[in-house]
């Protein structure tokens, strides 16, 4: 730990005028825009190895002669290992920093998918797809807090679509990699996995130019180091520290003050329940369509080539749905948005299943795509959003290692849904987990769009900045 950690804490009054600097600041400047670049980056190499099994499997299952449930098993480990991902994850960036959990997580999720490259069977396969997803989650939820506690307020959910669709750069990359590489060869699947390890890259760059969040700072009573950011920021911006500051943020308190187990206490344990509740029905919706794309697509009789051309096309409509975020996710209240998208989406996760046209099939899951990682963005600025800074990271680790713990369940469940009720059966079934996520965020979900993130635990109703 720094010894700066170890100083006497601030007074209430100078942190409230350290996060008033901050929340003041509604440009977007240069060094906003260098981190933009790194962890878009860091979000490439994530959602690279996090996508890098659906386009594997296929081979893999015909070289190591699989059942559809066995690849359900796999897919229901590497969700196992996002849930503690997630949940340590989170916590271990509330105790020791957002920046030093994403580069170290990182770097370990891009060790796990060499091995994977190197398993000599379903077993190991399976534990390093565990180690690789216990990596990948903790780095996804961190940068996502990342980005809500160091953006504009105003301009929170477009950086995070935004971001989310320079990283999404990462499913068309290791997709277009799975078409080049798995036809050369029975073993060319390995090296998609090899591929998928470019993480250690953008983990440098963050190394030397990705400083540590102000807001965690703060908490941690280090507002001398806070305050090195904040003024940075502003002289880009054209400020002055004490230009226009306006104290209307409750005191920040310090690291001491808040336990884990404020999560599940008062207000905050109903935004934890909600929170929890989105993530699940997201996840089950989400990767019941996307994971299962490219395998069910081949049990239903279309040949491998054909199914990674339909796939490396669906590869794009993840891109386009985060950009298309940029239009919504500040535009109207984020939970109004999210149901829309999530009843939308799972129209088109309906015509997908029930088509038996080629052209359908392809409209239908390239609309659903779309549409579903533009709520994916709508989700992703929302959830740290409802949560204390003290305990952003382990309340957005938990919402979302319940989701991936129902991922864990996800890849049984479609496996099972699909033995009984076929390829239509499996998919619809998708289409209502996500209506349900919709549903659960529009009537249960907080408002926050455009507003002032909050700093204590025991926040009021937050006013419209």
């Amino acid at each position: 730990m720094d010894s700066t950690a170890d100083a006497a804490p601030a007074a209430p009054d100078e942190r409230r005028v350290l996060v008033a600097r901050l929340d003041r600041l509604t440009k977007t400047t240069r060094t906003h825009r260098t981190w933009m670049v790194l962890l878009g980056s860091l979000f490439i190499a994530d959602l690279a190895d996090l996508n890098v099994l659906s386009y594997a499997a296929p081979a893999i299952r015909e070289q190591w002669d699989l059942s559809v449930a066995q690849v359900g098993h796999l897919t229901s480990l590497s969700f196992m290992g996002m849930f503690f991902g997630a949940i340590v994850g989170g916590r271990l960036a509330d105790r020791f920093g957002r920046r030093r959990v994403v580069i170290t997580a990182t770097l370990f999720y891009s060790v796990a998918s060499i091995l994977c490259a190197l398993a000599p069977n379903l077993a190991l396969l399976g534990v390093f797809r565990l180690l690789s997803g216990l990596g990948v989650q903790a780095v996804t939820g961190v940068l996502i807090v990342y980005v809500a506690e160091m953006f504009p307020q105003h301009k929170r959910g477009r950086i995070q679509a935004f971001m989310l669709g320079i990283g999404l750069l990462g499913v068309p990359f290791i997709a277009g990699a799975a078409r080049l590489l798995v036809p050369i060869g029975p073993d060319s699947w390995r090296w998609t996995f090899v591929v998928a390890a470019v993480g250690i890259v953008p983990a440098i760059a963050a190394w030397f130019k990705l400083p540590e969040s102000a807001r965690w700072l703060l908490v941690q009573d280090r507002e001398a180091e806070a305050d090195v950011i904040i003024t940075k920021l502003e002289r880009e911006a054209g400020l002055t520290p004490d230009q226009d500051v306006v104290l209307d943020a409750e005191p920040v308190r310090g690291r001491s003050r808040v336990p884990v187990t404020e999560l599940l206490r008062g207000r905050t344990r109903k935004i934890t329940i909600v929170a929890s509740l989105v993530m699940v029905f997201d996840i089950l919706g989400f990767y019941g369509f996307n994971a299962w794309v490219p395998t069910l697509l081949v049990e239903q009789g279309y040949s491998h080539e054909t199914t990674l051309t339909i796939t490396t096309i669906f590869a794009i409509g993840p891109f386009a749905g985060a950009f298309a975020g940029m239009l919504v996710a500040d535009r109207w209240e984020r939970k109004t948005v999210s149901l829309v998208l999530a009843a939308v989406s799972g129209a088109a996760i309906v015509v997908f299943a029930v088509s038996g046209e080629l052209w359908l099939v392809v409209l239908g899951g390239f609309v659903a795509t779309v549409l579903l990682q533009t709520n994916t963005a709508v989700i992703y600025s929302y959830l740290p959003e409802v949560f204390p800074t003290a305990l952003r990271g382990a309340g957005a680790g938990l919402a979302n290692g319940m989701g991936r713990l129902a991922g864990t369940v996800n890849g049984v469940l479609i496996a099972a849904v699909f033995a009984f009720a076929g390829f239509s059966g499996a998919f619809i079934a998708a289409a209502l987990f996500i209506l349900c996520e919709g549903l659960v965020i529009f009537f249960f979900g907080e408002r926050t769009t455009g507003r002032r993130l909050a700093d204590t635990v025991d926040h009021p109703e937050e006013q419209r900045a």
